[in-house]
């Protein structure tokens, strides 16, 4: 119990002990105090009387609003304790939960700095690999297209060399073409050795060498031609029959090739000699010029060709590579970034949570002190009220001894009733100069006001007085209130913890 509530207890069980007092014994409770100087009224006995009543229902009303007055301060001064308690806890509790989530709060910043620096990163990086996967597959694609056209290429090439080699191999088995036997002399006439070539053709076959060979079927009359040659080689005769052969030679590719030949007549006409004579074979064999060359150009391109195609294909099977692993690469990346979006959005949650946390528990505390606040100024008004109920009771409590100051006397009175009415008033005055005041109630039962007894010139009487004076009086009263209040209590306090 703390001293406030005590000195309440104990103030509020003196009032009740006063009020009791006054009510049981028809007085009010008084101290010694004889330096008073309240003034001395003389009235009629029923003016006194009903100046009594009505000062002392202004004491009872008075102390019954002192009595609500301290019972409303009790409850605001609890209020206020109880409010200033949870302000306490709500502070300390904020304290620590702003301890606690300050240190959150910052490593959720961190947090989610670092994760927002990683997103930006990982972002960054995500376009890099887009971009670069999008360039490989452009070169893939061209490289591709490089390698469709080499591959174009080496057809084509491949055509050529075909052709060329089929041109070749033709040359080379042997075309049949015509051919004449032309005087040397005269080109235009016939040689007479053209009787033996009746065919009036020749075999010419390409050679390895570029030269041609050339064959002459000679059809009859091989016994009378022994001998031909060109620029001095010795053709070669193979006899086909009895009296045929295929007399070949070779040389360069020409036109016309002027033939040494001999003939031998002279078992048919023994009487002629033996003839040595040139004659001029009319045959284009310029028909084979360029076919090894063109056979070789041809094979060079188709092997330039082939190599573009290995090179194309070559740099197509390595920008593939680049670009599948650009691909995966930007796949990747955009795991990475995806990843890296959710740490930062958990994150940036985890921040949120942390500040809302904080801020709940600002609030608490907050709306404790908005409680205590307004608890507080409960008290304060109700301490005003308080001051305020006591005035009035102090200026009841003054006017109550004012009117029981009044000296009572009547028309007849004598000299002695006079002396005794003075008497009278005298002990009022000194009665109610030391008459306590209250400060602080509980709720009190209106006391009731004893009519004073009028004067008479045959007696008079002086006005009550409790024995009690200073600290005896007022330990009584506090006895008397605390016994009172226990009554009234104690069937309270029993419903409280039934």
């Amino acid at each position: 119990m703390t001293s406030h509530v005590k000195n309440t207890l104990v103030t509020t069980a003196a009032i009740a002990g006063a009020l009791a007092a006054t009510t049981l014994f028809n007085t009010t409770t008084v101290k010694a105090d004889t330096t008073s100087s309240a003034p001395v009224t003389t009235t009629t006995s029923a003016t006194k009387d009903t100046a009594i009543a009505s000062a002392q229902a202004k004491v009872n009303s008075a102390s019954a609003a002192v009595v609500s007055a301290q019972a409303a301060y009790g409850s605001a001064s609890t209020a206020a304790s109880d409010a200033a308690a949870k302000t306490a806890a709500a502070s300390a509790s904020a304290a620590a939960t702003s301890a606690a989530t300050s240190s959150a709060v910052a490593n959720a910043q961190a947090a989610a700095d670092s994760a927002a620096t990683a997103k930006s990163t990982a972002d960054a990086n995500l376009a890099k690999a887009q971009s670069n996967a999008a360039a490989t597959s452009r070169a893939k694609s061209m490289t591709s297209a490089a390698v469709v056209s080499a591959q174009s290429a080496v057809a084509s090439a491949s055509a050529k060399a075909s052709d060329a080699d089929s041109a070749v191999a033709s040359a080379e088995a042997g075309q049949t073409v015509t051919a004449n036997l032309m005087k040397s002399s005269d080109p235009t006439q016939a040689s007479a050795a053209q009787q033996y070539f009746a065919t009036k053709t020749a075999i010419v076959k390409l050679l390895p060498s570029g030269q041609v060979q050339i064959t002459i079927p000679l059809t009859s009359g091989l016994e009378y031609l022994t001998e031909v040659s060109y620029n001095g080689v010795d053709a070669t005769f193979t006899k086909t029959g009895d009296h045929s052969a295929n007399i070949t030679f070779t040389a360069d590719p020409a036109t016309s090739y002027t033939l040494a030949m001999t003939m031998d007549i002279r078992s048919v006409m023994p009487l002629m000699p033996i003839m040595h004579e040139t004659a001029l074979l009319d045959v284009d064999t310029t028909i084979f010029n360029g076919l090894l060359a063109a056979k070789s150009a041809a094979d060079a391109a188709l092997t330039s060709a082939q190599a573009a195609l290995s090179t194309a294909e070559t740099n197509a099977a390595t920008v593939a590579q680049v670009a599948s692993n650009a691909a995966s690469a930007a796949t990747a990346a955009a795991t990475v970034a995806s990843d890296v979006a959710v740490v930062a959005t958990s994150a940036a949650t985890n921040l949120t949570s942390a500040q809302a946390a904080n801020s709940t528990a600002q609030a608490a505390l907050t709306s404790a002190q908005a409680v205590q606040s307004a608890a507080d100024a409960v008290l304060v008004t109700a301490k005003a009220n308080l001051d305020s109920a006591n005035a009035a009771l102090t200026s009841a409590q003054a006017e109550l001894k004012s009117a029981q100051n009044i000296v009572v006397v009547t028309p007849s009175s004598s000299a002695a009733s006079s002396a005794s009415s003075a008497a009278t008033a005298t002990s009022n005055v000194a009665s109610s100069a030391s008459t306590t005041t209250v400060t602080s109630a509980v709720v009190a039962t209106p006391a009731t006001t004893k009519k004073a007894t009028s004067s008479t010139p045959a007696s008079s009487t002086t006005a009550k007085t409790l024995p009690q004076t200073g600290n005896e009086n007022q330990s009584a009263l506090v006895a008397l209130g605390l016994a009172i209040l226990t009554l009234g209590i104690y069937p309270m306090m029993k419903r409280k913890h039934a």
